[in-house]
């Protein structure tokens, strides 16, 4: 359905855009030195399964309408805006409260929960449809099958690289809280600069553009 020499071209485009570290692996990071690698791993999993359904909605058309309606696209922005924003004070509120334990004993590292904000936030991310809407078209050709198959097949494509760069970066993370979390005032000053950054994400998605 798609030719291997266009296939080739794709994958390294996208490789070479999602190599480059943004505020989805700024997320998972926080995520890591905070509550785990098995926390970040459940948030990098969460936010690829946010962006899988926005494949599904660029293939239905959807990353076209949100292009053209400012209306939409600022709803969707506001709304994942705050809701990082909230998971930031969240987690600036509860610096003092992370433990060294494991992560099944701790409420804001259970898999479940932190799966289910990765999720919200990718996929309330509106640059996610507007990135898959320019980019995904590019390398759809008609005159081989259902155009609609085609971009669900490269969305998917890069929703699983996208993973594994999110992943890796996550057990980076997770892995350096070994050393964080040898002490409390270390483990609480990571939580609260945690906290922040989330924030600050939150804050530069509400004032981004379309670019």
């Amino acid at each position: 359905m798609i030719g291997l020499e266009r296939l080739a071209v794709f994958l390294t485009v996208v490789t070479v855009l999602i190599a480059v570290p943004g505020p989805s692996v700024l997320f998972v990071v926080s995520r890591g030195v905070t509550l785990g690698r098995r926390a970040a791993v459940s948030t990098a999993v969460g936010n690829e399964a946010g962006l899988l359904i926005q494949v599904v909605l660029v293939a239905l058309g959807l990353g076209e309408v949100l292009a053209r309606s400012y209306l939409v696209f600022s709803i969707l922005k506001f709304a994942g805006a705050l809701y990082l924003v909230y998971l930031g004070v969240q987690a600036w509120r509860h610096r003092k409260q992370l433990m060294v334990q494991e992560q099944g004993a701790s409420g804001a590292g259970r898999p479940g929960r932190v799966f289910r904000e990765g999720f919200v936030v990718g996929v309330s991310n509106p640059k996610g449809l507007l990135i898959f809407g320019a980019v995904l078209p590019q390398f759809v050709d008609p005159s081989t099958g259902n155009a609609q198959m085609q971009l669900l097949l490269l969305g998917t494509i890069c929703v699983l690289i996208a993973l594994v760069s999110d992943a890796t970066w996550g057990l980076l993370a997770g892995t350096a809280r070994n050393w964080l979390a040898r002490s409390p005032r270390r483990l609480s000053w990571i939580g609260g600069a945690s906290g922040v950054v989330m924030v600050g994400l939150g804050v530069r998605l509400a004032f981004s553009g379309r670019e």
